[in-house]
């Protein structure tokens, strides 16, 4: 069996079974450190102040990682590099739980601490906003984050893929994005959108095999997924369609068995019935991905 499928699965299963341990070793409070450190050493009008400054905090993190990656890949018939992959790729992972997440959002029964809890799921910065289509997007833009673009780069480059990303995504939008300068924050967040799009279409592609293909193929046309561009904002709005779509056939359901109007039919989690169908979705598609990554370890395509 593939290591990176091997990998993939361990560190998915031991972040969702420990979480307190996952919560107490993914900190990155060294990495602000460190820009602010390489930021004192480089004056004013220098390559750390332009568009491609982060390449100067990156290099010497995803150097060593690389060198160890490729020291470990032989010995002990590679069993080294089997836990050095699942440890950084469960490192890279998050770093916040985004099934606790939800859930403190959809338990919530107070505007402060539904605001509060809504939060987590928006960027650096962002202020929040509760209506069931933002969160839904919210989510998805969680997913993509601290699921998906970690685990994509992973299988494309392993080890140095998935800290790149996760590093790269900090320095854009993350609280060490205080600690660049403007140009070279807005580097990071070209960077950032170019490591997302394939992410952000696989995604998409994803949300069509789980869910109502013509609605998904629908709103990913209308939205720009088709254009020639790094805007990857058409995951929203298939996002916001694929749940809608879910939510209408939950209610058509509903009424054919018990024959009452949608209106009566059971509660759904925190008042936001759109939560569980985006979550639901969310967890569709990581297996989809997981279950093509298996085809690919059995033709032979991934090693």
């Amino acid at each position: 069996m593939s290591v990176t499928l091997i990998a993939a699965v361990v560190a998915l299963v031991l972040g969702y079974l420990a979480q307190s341990l996952a919560a107490s070793v993914r900190h990155y409070g060294w990495y602000g450190d460190w820009l602010r450190w390489i930021g004192s050493r480089f004056p004013e009008g220098s390559f750390w102040h332009g568009q491609g400054g982060l390449i100067l905090a990156l290099l010497p993190p995803l150097l060593g990682v690389g060198l160890f990656q490729l020291a470990l890949d032989e010995p002990l018939i590679g069993l080294g590099g089997l836990v050095f992959a699942i440890v950084v790729l469960f490192y890279a992972w998050g770093p916040r739980d985004l099934d606790q997440d939800v859930e403190a959002l959809a338990s919530a029964r107070d505007p402060a601490a539904r605001r509060e809890a809504a939060a987590r799921l928006f960027g650096y910065g962002e202020t929040p906003v509760l209506d069931g289509g933002a969160l839904v997007e919210a989510v998805f833009r969680s997913a993509l984050r601290r699921w998906f673009g970690v685990l994509f780069w992973f299988l494309v480059l392993g080890p140095v893929g998935a800290l790149g990303y996760r590093l790269i995504a900090l320095a854009a939008e993350g609280e060490a994005s205080r600690e660049l300068p403007g140009e070279n924050r807005a580097g990071a967040r070209a960077a950032l959108a170019a490591l997302d799009w394939p992410v952000a279409q696989l995604m998409t592609l994803a949300l069509a095999l789980v869910g109502n293909f013509d609605t998904v193929l629908g709103a990913w046309r209308e939205s720009g997924g088709a254009r020639p561009s790094l805007d990857h904002r058409f995951l929203g709005a298939v996002a916001r369609a694929s749940v809608k779509c879910e939510l209408a056939e939950e209610a058509a359901d509903y009424v054919d068995e018990s024959g009452v109007s949608a209106p009566t039919a059971p509660a759904t989690i925190g008042e936001v019935p759109e939560l569980r169908d985006a979550m639901s979705l969310v967890w569709r598609s990581l297996l989809v991905w997981l279950a093509v990554l298996a085809l690919f370890v059995i033709a032979g395509f991934v090693s």
